[in-house]
């Protein structure tokens, strides 16, 4: 037997014959899938319930004569009561697919809020830089430039002692060594450090020329390894990752005393992940906590470029065991959604 959804309440009426004395007949009942045992209904000839879920379900029901002899057998009726869709296991399925797009969806929104909020801080950025570098190149750059111009005129002067001559030579150079360092700054700050996006080569780079700068008693072996295939990231937020990786390089170099140094680059589909590691003697628990020796910006200045990248900065270190410096930036902010992906060398 089927019944229709939400039952709410249900009579299940018995009986059994006796021809001495009906009226001492004694019943108990139970409805498999709900009771948990034997209900004793006495002379009672019907079994109420209400609210049953939907379900299959047997009702069995025993009978005890006058003399106190139970029918074991008795009897059963076996009926279902259908559910309404709103209690079927696909409308449920339904409800939680719906809810997991949901968080999805809103998930998702969140990040784009995130990362368009990340790329406008890095509009403003690129655009303080590049009006930086133009009040240096019209304003300083060019004072120093007409003051270096009259300071040559005095070369042309003939009484000019000649020790005098030759100091003002000195200064010249210096002064015009520091036009030139000025020029190199107002070019870095519009344009990108790394050149053709590729993160990986320029570390490469940095590294080399540490290394060779290292003496044959004190040989470093340098490694730049990757792991997965590179992306294209935002020109600012590629700079602020360089210069992380190259002070944590740096740092490993000059002051680790390693044997071996590895900077690992993992493009991941999550996070942008880069890894500076040496095996040198480590960085104390003093230092570290503090955030850095006194007097000392290292430190400091990564977690302060991390910050403004949108990632985060961890040092581990113990002495006598290494340091390892790792910078993690989510990809919603790290990778250029509009740049294909580029090749890259190990």
């Amino acid at each position: 037997m089927r019944l229709p959804p939400l039952v709410r309440d249900l009579e299940i009426n018995y009986t059994a014959l006796s021809l001495v004395a009906p009226e001492k007949v004694l019943f108990r009942y139970e409805l498999e899938g709900w009771d948990r045992d034997w209900q004793d209904a006495g002379t009672r000839r019907h079994a109420l319930y209400s609210n049953l879920p939907p379900r299959s379900y047997r009702f069995r029901v025993m009978a005890c004569n006058n003399s106190g002899v139970w029918n074991e057998a008795g009897a059963f009726l076996a009926f279902s009561i259908a559910p309404a869709y709103y209690q079927t296991a696909w409308f449920r399925l339904s409800c939680v697919a719906a809810l997991l797009a949901l968080l999805y969806a809103l998930y998702q929104l969140r990040m784009y809020q995130q990362a368009r909020q990340f790329n406008v801080r890095l509009e403003e950025r690129v655009a303080e830089r590049t009006r930086i570098a133009r009040e240096l190149h019209d304003t300083m750059l060019q004072s120093f430039q007409g003051l270096m111009m009259k300071f040559y005129s005095l070369t042309y002067i003939r009484d000019l002692p000649a020790e005098a001559r030759e100091r003002l030579k000195v200064f010249l150079e210096q002064g015009q060594q520091a036009i030139n360092e000025g020029r190199g700054a107002v070019r870095g700050m519009r344009s990108s450090t790394v050149i053709q996006n590729d993160l990986v080569r320029a570390l490469a780079m940095n590294g080399e020329r540490l290394a060779a700068e290292q003496t044959a008693q004190n040989p470093v072996d340098f490694r730049v390894l990757v792991e997965g295939e590179s992306r294209d990231l935002h020109p600012i937020l590629r700079d602020e990752v360089y210069r992380i990786a190259s002070e944590a390089t740096c740092n490993a170099f000059r002051h680790s005393g390693a044997t071996r140094i590895e900077v690992e680059i993992c493009y991941d589909k999550k996070q942008l992940r880069v890894r500076v590691q040496d095996n040198g003697k480590g960085i104390g628990p003093r230092v570290l906590d503090g955030g850095g020796r006194e007097g000392h910006y290292g430190l400091p200045g990564m977690q302060e470029r991390a910050k403004l990248a949108g990632g985060k900065l961890s040092v581990r270190s113990k002495l006598n065991s290494g340091t390892e410096v790792e910078l993690t930036i989510p990809a919603s902010i790290a990778y250029a959604k509009s740049s294909a992906p580029s090749p890259s060398i190990t």
